[in-house]
């Protein structure tokens, strides 16, 4: 079902970001998408006034700027869950959109929302999107069942916003929402540098010279410390030896160039969505072939791991389903889907004890000692969320 988040982006942004051509044909988002957007406030009024755009469209005065805000649109069709819990690891916060013709919650939604905790996101704001296509009566109706929904996971406080993002009314709630229930999260610079890698390019046109090839493009955001042009990084667990028999090799590459949505710049720091231009080959980088990996000062990053003792918590039931299909504990050699930040893996059970189980993986993770991963069952046809484990 189509919640209008897309939609919503754009009314804030003006960047509609499904632009992958099967995205465009079947109306969902299947990649992570992003955009950047520019709050400002004006404050000759009544009350103040929020907005996307640098002078205000009541009275036509230069409007204060508030601070740059990136979106990253992730994918709410049920099947795309682990592509969605990609895009939560890179969030500060959410805007949690649900339509105000459909009954609430959906089996996706419930799904949506422990995701969100579970990636660390506390500050979430309900997007009641399609008002303008429902009866009043029935808009009230869907309140109520937001509210309950929001009660059932502790949420009473986060607050619902009444859009129609198809006809932008009511963006300016939404930022002032944003403003007051999103704050900017504190880091800290002097860490040393790492980032997660949502996308990965090649920029380069067809038939362009070799002599004026650029290097691969990483696009992500930087969760701590600060890159700079010029630094020599590496990237874990990087690509498989070649021949594909062999283990995952360690890619070190120079950072050539920053880019973030002011323009190029010669130091990128936490916050936002940056792209770097390194001195990879950029057939490395194609097509989103180093999603997953993680960025930082050579010598700076955790081992990569082929192998993952976790120590679980699976949910009473798997919440993506219609029907709430009761977890079972997990079993050797069972198959398993696992997400830690941006990496996408599976795996195989090696070992159980109680809650403790080992997991063999099919492709290495780069993790943060006591690091959370999501854990995703095979349930009907699709990968459902079953719990989640802390690297033991």
């Amino acid at each position: 079902m189509d919640n209008g988040k897309s939609t919503l982006v754009q009314a804030l942004t003006g960047v509609w970001t499904a632009k992958h051509s099967e995205e465009l044909k079947r109306g969902i988002t299947i990649r992570i998408g992003y955009a950047d957007a520019s709050f400002f406030r004006c404050d000759g009024h009544d009350g103040p006034l929020y907005m996307a755009t640098e002078k205000c469209p009541v009275c036509g005065k230069e409007a204060k700027f508030l601070r740059m805000v990136s979106f990253v649109d992730c994918p709410g069709h049920h099947s795309l869950m682990v592509t969605m819990l990609s895009g939560a690891a890179l969030m500060d916060g959410a805007l949690f959109v649900i339509a105000a013709d459909a009954k609430c919650p959906q089996a996706q939604d419930r799904e949506h929302m422990i995701a969100a905790k579970m990636a660390g996101i506390r500050s979430i704001i309900l997007i009641q999107n399609k008002i303008d296509i429902v009866s009043r009566e029935r808009a009230v109706e869907n309140y109520y069942e937001i509210v309950k929904f929001l009660e059932e996971f502790d949420m009473e406080r986060s607050p619902i916003i009444p859009v129609s993002a198809q006809h932008k009314v009511n963006v300016d709630a939404v930022i002032e929402a944003i403003e007051k229930h999103i704050p900017t999260p504190s880091r800290d610079p002097n860490a040393p540098p790492k980032m997660h890698i949502l996308r990965s390019f090649d920029v380069n046109k067809p038939g362009t010279d070799v002599e004026d090839l650029v290097g691969g493009v990483l696009g992500g955001s930087i969760t701590q410390g600060v890159f700079r042009v010029g630094d020599e990084i590496e990237i874990k667990p990087g690509v498989r030896e070649k021949g594909g028999k062999g283990g995952y090799v360690t890619l070190v590459a120079e950072i050539r160039s920053l880019m973030v949505s002011t323009g190029q710049v010669n130091e990128a720091r936490p916050g936002g969505l940056v792209g770097v231009g390194t001195s990879l080959d950029p057939f490395l980088t194609k097509s989103d072939g180093l999603v997953g990996n993680v960025v930082g000062k050579v010598g700076t990053l955790p081992e990569a791991l082929s192998t993952l003792t976790l120590e679980t918590q699976l949910f009473e039931r798997a919440v993506g389903t219609e029907e709430l299909v009761r977890v079972e504990k997990v079993k050797m050699n069972e198959a398993l889907v696992l997400n830690v930040a941006t990496s996408v893996t599976s795996g195989v059970v090696t070992s159980v004890r109680d809650d403790v189980v080992e997991i063999s993986l099919k492709k290495p993770v780069c993790v943060e000692p006591d690091g959370k991963v999501a854990i995703s069952r095979r349930i009907g046809e699709g990968w459902r969320l079953i719990g989640y484990g802390r690297l033991r």
